[in-house]
């Protein structure tokens, strides 16, 4: 499903984000990527749906090489994608309800086959009676959930997400960690970036560990 084989990722100036990295996640598995901070797993994560490319070496989805696609081939791969950013990038002038349709208007989907759609992933996430709300208005965890909804409206195979519980209390976390194990259970591959050592040892998934770019033995 996900193959990355001898990779290496150099920014300007020569800092090398990620050295002679390779592993390999199973279709409908859940692994999560840890590391001390810097440790280039956001990099890591930018790689599978090429928002950054490797200088050498193959970052394979589903047998396709991800680095080596024209700009015109994006928008296909990462429709199997679904991303949940640390930095949320939500649209605060955009209803939760837009926020979610977003992705979906891009793509070109019937307008009512879309608001099922975002409907649906609201209901998921527990947000459905936030729809018109504006996301400045919403908690910290509310506007995580957001993030999945929006990330999950295309119900895509994988779902990639960095440090989603990084800022939230322990019950958001909770609540946040057990919508991405119900997508688990269905079948969606998950590769999640996290420094929480608890939710590391509650889930018991394999585990990949960075240290200064270098995948540990």
């Amino acid at each position: 499903m996900i193959r990355f084989n001898q990779v290496y990722k150099r920014y300007p100036g020569g800092y090398e984000a990620l050295k002679n990295v390779s592993f390999e996640i199973s279709e409908g598995e859940m692994v999560f990527l840890t590391g001390h901070s810097g440790a280039g797993k956001s990099t890591l994560l930018n790689l599978i749906p090429a928002i950054e490319r490797p200088n050498s070496g193959s970052v394979l989805v589903k047998g396709q090489n991800v680095g080596s696609l024209k700009g015109g081939a994006l928008p296909y791969l990462r429709r199997n994608l679904g991303l949940v950013f640390q930095d949320h990038k939500l649209l605060f002038d955009r209803s939760v309800f837009d926020n979610v349709m977003l992705p979906l208007q891009i793509c070109g989907f019937d307008h009512r086959e879309s608001a099922k759609r975002v409907r649906a992933a609201l209901d998921k996430v527990g947000l459905l009676p936030r729809e018109k709300a504006n996301p400045i208005a919403l908690s910290g965890g509310e506007q995580q959930r957001l993030c999945i909804a929006r990330a999950i409206v295309n119900r895509p195979s994988i779902l990639l997400a960095d440090e989603p519980t990084g800022n939230l209390d322990t019950d958001y976390a909770a609540d946040i960690m057990g919508i991405f194990k119900s997508f688990h259970q269905v079948g969606v591959t998950l590769l999640i970036a996290s420094h929480d050592e608890n939710t590391l040892r509650r889930f018991g998934a394999r585990t990949l560990t960075l240290k200064h770019g270098e995948l540990q033995p």
